[in-house]
């Protein structure tokens, strides 16, 4: 999993407390309660499985939280995000003349980057399609969630509670912050091509 994940969190009240860092082993160990506690859960691991795998010296879990961005560098924002929603394949790694085979050379590293036969595999145009389509979700399921402050039932809840603030007080249900948050709304749908352009480098309206 990778997460894009803010250094901090708001109170109920609005008010914002930094979180100075986040420990990798208890983090690590958090984890993986979690992950076992969940599936002694529903029913796949048994009390006695279960306790000796929380009793294990090496997890068998990581973490890794040491890439950190500064709200003000946008540029590197877009790069980490572009790298979590990176898609299966490289097109700089493919060739296909549109008959034959399709060649795709392996990740050999930063320094590799010729086409000799050991590090490409060919496939029939038909596999390699198939092989793509696997990575493709099925409908309806999210690959990208968002939690707390930012998920969709925390900005509703906002949206409700200044809509019937501004009610009570006479004024217009729909707020000035209320209208913006709609403005902004309308302007990400008109820009979806631009930001599919971005994440996967290819302009769906071509």
């Amino acid at each position: 999993m990778h997460a894009l994940v803010s250094r901090g969190g708001w109170t109920r009240g609005g008010e914002w407390i930094p979180i100075a860092f986040v420990d990798e082993h208890a983090a690590e160990l958090l984890f993986r309660h979690k992950v076992i506690r969940l599936l002694q859960g529903v029913g796949l691991l048994s009390d006695e499985r279960t306790e000796l795998l929380l009793s294990w010296r090496h997890t068998g879990f990581s973490v890794h939280d040491r890439v950190r961005v500064e709200p003000e560098d946008q540029p590197a924002v877009e790069r980490l995000a572009r790298y979590i929603m990176r898609p299966p394949i490289s097109l700089e790694r493919m060739v296909w003349d549109g008959a034959g085979e399709v060649r795709y050379r392996r990740k050999q590293g930063h320094e590799s980057t010729g086409w000799n036969e050991r590090e490409v595999e060919a496939f029939d145009p038909g596999e390699f399609l198939a092989r793509v389509i696997m990575h493709i979700p099925e409908p309806k399921r999210h690959l990208v969630r968002y939690y707390g402050w930012y998920s969709n039932v925390s900005r509703g809840k906002r949206r409700k509670a200044e809509a019937e603030s501004g009610e009570v007080g006479g004024a217009a249900p729909d707020s000035c912050a209320a209208r913006a948050e709609a403005r902004d709304t309308r302007a990400m749908r008109r820009s979806w091509a631009q930001l599919i352009k971005r994440i996967y480098e290819v302009d769906p309206l071509v």
